[in-house]
């Protein structure tokens, strides 16, 4: 054995017996307490992981319930810039097709009054939009048909109208979008705040009655045509008119007024319509 220093090196020589350990001053001992891993996950009791089976607090919800709390959290995060992205209008687009028909149907029936109430608390801007694209849609093609066969009637040349379209996207579009923003304004002044979204869905399905109408213009009874106008204009007013009485009620006495305003507002919907859609000339 060769010692240098504090180490020690031995050769090819036989050593008997057992070489006795030097505990080491600056050596900790560290002790691992027994774990048990058949049971996955582990107990909160312990200290480890609690709620394994829950997601974390921003797990995605938008495929659960009707997405509100990841709209809200999306809405407090973007501001008022929130407003200009596709996200901010995803739930008045996410409605179901039973719940269309039924407001359609409520359309119809315009005594009831009671639309506003069934669409307080998820009002839709999907069936409005569809609505007034339907009714472009039936105006141009029904105002082109007509039109063709008058004249082929009376053997004249026929050269299709592109007017048609563009006049009735920018009535149709411009009139669910300004008169429920004027209104709004309106009833804000006279503390008699409403829903913006609540008024574009109303005026929205207000218009529906519109496109029956439209469909029967192709009667050629001039007579015929205004009374289906007159009906359907006084159905839609009626509509509008009624589902905002109670509101507008609380206005006070500006509300007989505004009511009023409403009424005839929609019979010149009606009016317009008559003399530009309903009204064929060779």
């Amino acid at each position: 054995m060769m010692t240098g220093g504090n180490y020690s090196t031995i050769d090819s020589q036989k050593v008997s017996g057992s070489v006795p350990s030097v505990p080491d001053p600056g050596h900790t001992t560290v002790k691992f307490q027994e774990s048990n891993l058949q049971t996955f996950p582990p107990s909160a009791t312990q200290g480890k992981i609690s709620g394994g089976s829950n997601p974390p607090r921003d797990a995605d919800d938008s495929f659960s319930g009707n997405g509100n709390g990841s709209t809200r959290d999306e809405t407090q995060s973007g501001g008022w810039l929130h407003k200009f992205t596709v996200g901010a209008y995803k739930p008045f687009f996410d409605v179901d097709t039973s719940d269309v028909v039924e407001r359609l149907k409520e359309s119809l029936f315009p005594f009831r009054g009671t639309f506003t109430e069934k669409t307080a608390d998820k009002p839709d801007l999907y069936g409005p939009f569809w609505i007034c694209t339907t009714l472009i849609f039936v105006a141009a093609s029904i105002g082109t048909f007509v039109t063709y066969i008058a004249h082929k009637w009376k053997k004249q040349e026929w050269n299709y109208d592109i007017n048609l379209v563009t006049w009735s996207a920018g009535v149709f579009y411009g009139y669910v979008t300004i008169v429920p923003l004027a209104l709004y304004v309106v009833l804000k002044y006279f503390s008699a705040p409403s829903g913006l979204v609540q008024l574009f869905c109303l005026y929205g399905y207000s218009l529906f009655v519109f496109i029956p109408a439209l469909c029967l213009s192709v009667v050629p009874v001039e007579i015929f045509r205004w009374v289906i106008a007159g009906v359907a204009g006084f159905m839609s007013a009626t509509f509008v008119a009624l589902n905002l009485k109670a509101h507008i009620n609380s206005a006070g006495e500006r509300s007989i007024l505004i009511i009023a305003s409403i009424f005839l507002l929609q019979l010149g919907l009606a009016v317009v319509l008559k003399l530009y859609l309903f009204t064929v000339t060779v």
